[in-house]
């Protein structure tokens, strides 16, 4: 059987936050859903009214033989904006902020360095404000949210551009999956 883990990242829209993952061997599983705030399995409404302190999350299950944190933490940040604060694209409010979620001290060792060499590789003009968090309870958003991506490709596939969040990667990391 597979050793498997989880990472925690939050970037945004969890619906744009699954394909990335989604397609990589060795990943096994990513689920939508809200972690970081105080309210046992709040709901999507709930999440939206930034009463709850919860951000939109992906819960990623992976054996770590076939692919590494590192390179997890590598295909989150090329799928986010590193520098905003207030959310993510066309989705502002806490809800949106982006996070790394640790469970281990390993973990938290590796996204710190990977944020510190992210930020010394000058491909921002800006500080990147992504915080590295102890992880909370992870609560699955609704049935509807999970591999949106699959579900409703053409509205996934209008959402991803009009949301600004395609160009912007493009325009920072080309449009590359590779992990550096």
């Amino acid at each position: 059987m597979n050793r498997q883990e989880i990472a925690i990242f939050a970037g945004g829209c969890f619906w744009c936050m699954v394909k990335p993952f989604d397609t990589w061997p060795g990943v096994l599983r990513v689920e939508s859903g809200y972690t970081g705030g105080d309210v046992p399995n709040p709901t999507y409404e709930q999440v939206c009214s930034e009463m709850t302190g919860h951000v939109e999350a992906v819960r990623i299950t992976y054996d770590p033989e076939k692919i590494s944190y590192q390179e997890l933490l590598n295909i989150f940040w090329r799928q986010i904006d590193p520098t905003d604060a207030g959310g993510q694209f066309y989705d502002r409010g806490s809800s949106y902020q982006t996070a790394i979620f640790y469970f281990t001290e390993e973990q938290r060792q590796e996204a710190i360095q990977s944020k510190n060499e992210l930020a010394a590789s000058g491909r921002f003009d800006k500080p990147i404000v992504t915080p590295i968090l102890p992880a909370k309870p992870f609560y699955l958003a609704e049935d509807y949210h999970q591999n949106y991506y699959q579900k409703q490709p053409l509205h996934y596939e209008r959402y991803h551009r009009a949301s600004g969040r395609a160009d912007f990667t493009e325009r920072h990391w080309g449009g590359s999956k590779s992990v550096e």
